[in-house]
C-alpha cells in the first residue's frame, strides 16, 4: 500500500518517538514535537504507539489512498477532511481506496500527527523513522514529504472505528501558557534581579520558532554579574566555554531573547543556560504558535519528578482504552 501526496502541507515530516542514543555524536534525538498526541493517534489505528506517522506544521497535507486504511489525526485543531466531508479529530475513522484525506485552516494549537493503520513503513536509519531533515537522516529520503511522494505503508493491525480519547486526556498549552523551569548550572552567571524578572516576566513565541527550538521575545533583557572573560568563551557575558546542552535547555544569547530548544537542536556550544523546561512540558511547546504568551515557572528537581510520574499516568490512562 502506498499513499500519494497530492499536497505536501507545511514542513510535513515522517516522524516517530526519535532515535536517542547518539546525541554525544551529535545526532538530535529528534521525534515528534508532541509525543503524546502521535502515542495516542497511533494506538487508534491499531499501531504500536511509536509507530511512524506524519507531523504537519499550520498547514496539513493532502493524501490519496491507494487501499482501504484506518486514519486517526491528533494534536492541533484543524479540520479534518475525507473527500470533503469533515471528520473527528483524536478519533478513528476509514478512508478508503481512491478517497482524499486534506484539511481546511487550523484553528488551534501548531501541529497535527497523522497515524495510518500499519504505519509509514520508511527505512529505519539509526533505529527510526524519523526525519532529521539538517542532516538529511530518516524519513522520506531525508526531508520533508513533497507533491508526487509515494509513501510506503505497513500492515494493519486491528483498530475500532469511532474510537475516540477523551477530551479530559488531550493536554493542550493554556493562555497563557505556563513552561515549568528547572534553573541550571549557570544560573549564578545572572543577578538575582534578573533571576526573578525572568520568570515575573510575560513571554511571548518569536517567529523563529521550528523543530531545532524556540525563541521568545517580551521579557526584560538579563543582568549579568561581572566576571573575568574565561579561556575559550566569547566575550559577551553570555558566553560560557562550550558545553553540552541538555535537551529542553534554555540558552540566552546576548541575555535578551531566550531560546528553549527542542527536537532537532544541536547538542552544545557556546551560550549559558539559564535552566531546562521540564520533560512533562515539552510536548506542550510543540503545540504553541508564534505570539503565545507565555510565563515560565520555577520550580525543583522533585516537582519536575513529580510532573514527569503524571505525564506518564496520563499515557497509561490512554493506553489503557486500547
Amino acid at each position: 500500500m502506498a499513499i500519494k501526496v497530492l499536497h505536501a502541507g507545511l514542513a510535513t515530516t515522517v516522524q516517530d518517538l526519535g532515535r536517542p542514543g547518539y546525541f554525544h555524536l551529535g545526532i538530535p534525538v529528534g521525534g515528534a514535537m508532541d509525543r503524546l498526541a502521535l502515542k495516542a493517534a497511533n494506538l487508534l489505528v491499531g499501531n504500536d504507539a511509536g509507530a511512524a506517522g506524519l507531523e504537519a506544521v499550520f498547514i496539513g497535507p493532502k493524501l490519496e489512498f491507494t487501499t482501504d486504511a484506518m486514519v486517526a489525526v491528533t494534536g492541533a485543531e484543524m479540520p479534518i477532511k475525507v473527500d470533503g466531508v469533515e471528520q473527528p479529530g483524536w478519533t478513528a475513522f476509514k478512508v478508503k481506496a481512491g478517497q482524499v484525506l486534506s484539511f481546511d485552516y487550523l484553528k488551534t494549537g501548531a501541529r497535527i500527527y497523522i497515524a495510518i493503520s500499519g504505519g509509514i513503513d520508511v527505512p529505519v536509519a539509526l533505529g527510526s523513522r524519523s526525519t532529521y531533515p539538517i542532516g538529511a537522516l530518516g524519513g522520506f529520503k531525508g526531508r520533508p514529504i513533497a507533491i508526487g511522494d509515494e509513501l510506503p505503508v505497513g500492515s494493519a493491525g486491528k483498530a475500532e472505528e469511532g474510537k475516540s480519547i477523551p477530551e479530559a486526556l488531550r493536554r493542550r498549552p493554556g493562555a497563557p501558557a505556563e513552561l515549568r523551569v528547572v534553573p541550571g548550572l549557570y544560573w549564578h552567571r545572572i543577578t538575582e534581579e534578573a533571576g526573578r524578572n525572568f520568570f515575573d516576566d510575560e513571554w511571548k513565541v518569536a517567529p523563529e520558532a521550528d523543530r531545532m527550538g524556540y525563541r521568545f521575545r517580551g521579557g526584560r533583557p538579563l543582568d549579568f554579574e561581572p566576571r573575568t572573560q574565561p579561556f575559550g568563551a566569547g566575550s559577551d557575558p553570555s558566553n560560557i566555554v562550550d558545553s553540552c546542552y541538555p535537551y529542553g535547555s534554555i540558552q540566552v544569547p546576548g541575555g535578551t531573547e531566550p531560546i528553549i530548544l527542542h527536537r532537532d537542536a544541536v547538542s552544545g556550544g557556546g551560550y549559558f543556560m539559564i535552566g531546562t523546561v521540564i520533560s512533562a512540558d515539552m510536548d506542550l511547546i510543540g503545540q504553541m504558535q508564534p505570539h503565545t504568551k507565555t510565563r515560565f515557572v520555577k520550580v525543583d528537581m522533585e516537582t519536575a519528578l513529580a510532573a514527569r510520574r503524571d505525564r506518564a499516568n496520563l499515557v497509561n490512562r490512554i493506553s489503557a482504552l486500547f
